[in-house]
């Protein structure tokens, strides 16, 4: 009990904090209002949408967690339009978001990539990803390790069991094994997170495995989200130059794959598992109890 008051206390916490962050934003460049949707800036003299107040709370109310593509555009349009005069706050808030969605096992990192891609560009953006991804994901397995090992095997004995046994088979090669459920998540990421302490997986090797093996995801996510950005019609996406950078982000993420994939077929024990860590021994007996 101790324990989920500890957990609570720290979420409650980081919530404050991100809160505050996204609510507090400097005034954009020159003054001027953010603009809506893509819409030009307009000078703080000639406001658009009435009384100062509203644009603030307008402006408070977009800095949320994107639920889909078109969130994600307006998203990105209004903290790069920060970013001009803002870019260490802007970085701040990003990272800060980032790292609570990974610490506290959220779902949704795939648009925080892309949101990545669509502020920092690219290569930055893939840099900072992989570096928040492999920090998030260390930061969960320490709050896993300090405050939820109990609840884990509680709330998860089957997947915990069947993620144990297959630990221990490929201990000899352990780092090479997580590298492969990271490539090819045959069990969630934040499943991984929060169990790996509970499989005494040492936290050196948790936190290399997750920066190798993570980076053919964020590439992925990121390079698509520097696209998106610049995609302002249908035309855009059947370009030749979109066709052919798509085409080079499924090349670079398909080979480091397929060399895991054939390594892990030859030297690594993963029968039993399906996509989502479940044996097929636990299907069958979830068939008969049905």
């Amino acid at each position: 009990m101790r324990s989920l008051a500890g957990l609570a206390a720290i979420v409650a916490a980081a919530s404050v904090y991100l809160y505050l962050l996204s609510t507090h934003l400097p005034p954009g460049p020159g003054g001027d209002q953010a603009p809506a949707g893509g819409d030009q800036a307009v000078p703080a003299g000639e406001d658009q949408a009435g009384p100062a107040g509203e644009d603030q709370a307008a402006r408070e109310h977009r800095l949320k967690f994107p639920s889909d593509l078109e969130s994600l555009r307006e998203l990105a349009e209004t903290l790069k339009y920060y970013k001009r005069e803002n870019h260490g706050y802007v970085l701040l808030l990003f990272c800060s978001a980032y790292l609570y969605k990974q610490s506290f096992a959220i779902p949704g990192s795939s648009f925080l990539n892309m949101l990545a891609g669509a502020i920092f560009g690219p290569w930055e953006g893939l840099v900072l990803a992989c570096l928040l991804t492999t920090s998030g994901s260390t930061f969960c397995f320490l709050l896993s390790s300090t405050f939820g090992k109990q609840h884990v095997v509680h709330f998860f004995p089957g997947k915990v069991a069947l993620l144990q046994r297959k630990v221990e088979d490929n201990r000899s090669s352990l780092f090479f094994f997580l590298l492969f459920l990271r490539f090819f998540p045959m069990t969630p990421n934040w499943f991984l997170n929060i169990t790996s302490p509970v499989l005494n997986i040492p936290l050196s090797i948790f936190f290399f495995s997750a920066l190798i093996g993570l980076i053919p995801y964020n590439f992925i996510c990121v390079r698509t989200g520097s696209i998106l950005s610049q995609i302002s019609s249908l035309d855009d996406i059947f370009s030749w130059g979109t066709l052919a950078q798509l085409l080079a982000i499924a090349v670079m993420a398909l080979v480091p794959g397929a060399l895991i994939k054939r390594y892990g077929q030859a030297h690594l024990k993963v029968d039993g598992m399906d996509s989502n860590g479940t044996s097929e021994a636990e299907i069958r007996r979830e068939r008969k109890r049905r």
